[in-house]
């Protein structure tokens, strides 16, 4: 894409509809239910949480096509190297990522909506299997874990050079790391969200799912 037609110092490749929170509300609901012995409404609350409409909305932000990810050519753009030439492994050692979220929270630095590790997905998933659905592509997964789906985002990506350090990652959630693929913040128009303080709220990423 051109620069004339690229937007920039964009926050975001496109920001959330109102049913992404929905899906927060949801699921902090079914927690709630869960702790409380209330496994029927839990899972309901689950199940309600899968909204094709995210589905969509994440589906335009990731998908190959997507009109919402524009790209244009940097002067002296770190160029993408072949993977033994990469630093280190892509993803980050267990306490960087532990540093990552003590600095940013359960929120997407981004777009800044609730984000949810995958490894609680998983614990909710192994009590709730017919509510959270998790097949082996896009359609066959659960819409509302998907778009909240953690991430450990490298701000100069990992195949340009980037490093798994915690100065050079930042929290975000899927639609925002896949979408953004391996192109710069200056490529695709983002804004640095360093430069922006992290969202603050008391979504706890269902961490006190047990």
């Amino acid at each position: 894409m051109t620069t004339e037609t690229l937007q920039t110092d964009r926050h975001c490749l496109r920001a959330p509809i109102p049913e992404v929170l929905d899906v927060a509300r949801y699921l902090d609901a079914a927690v709630s239910a869960h702790i409380a012995g209330n496994l029927g409404l839990a899972g309901a609350l689950i199940r309600q949480a899968d909204i094709p409409s995210v589905r969509q909305w994440l589906d335009s932000i990731w998908g190959s096509k997507s009109p919402y990810v524009m790209y244009r050519a940097i002067a002296n753009s770190p160029p993408t190297l072949p993977d033994d030439a990469r630093v280190g492994a892509r993803m980050p050692p267990e306490s960087v990522k532990r540093e990552l979220i003590k600095r940013d929270g359960y929120h997407c630095r981004f777009c800044g909506i609730p984000v949810i590790r995958s490894e609680i997905r998983d614990r909710v998933r192994q009590i709730y299997p017919d509510q959270l659905q998790w097949g082996n592509s896009n359609a066959t997964q659960h819409a509302g874990f998907q778009a909240l789906w953690l991430q450990y985002d490298h701000l100069l990506p990992h195949s340009r050079g980037g490093q798994s350090v915690v100065e050079n990652m930042i929290i975000t959630c899927a639609a925002c790391n896949f979408g953004r693929m391996q192109f710069t913040l200056e490529e695709v128009g983002l804004s640095d969200p360093r430069n922006r303080q992290p969202v603050t709220s008391l979504w706890d990423g269902l961490e006190r799912f047990t």
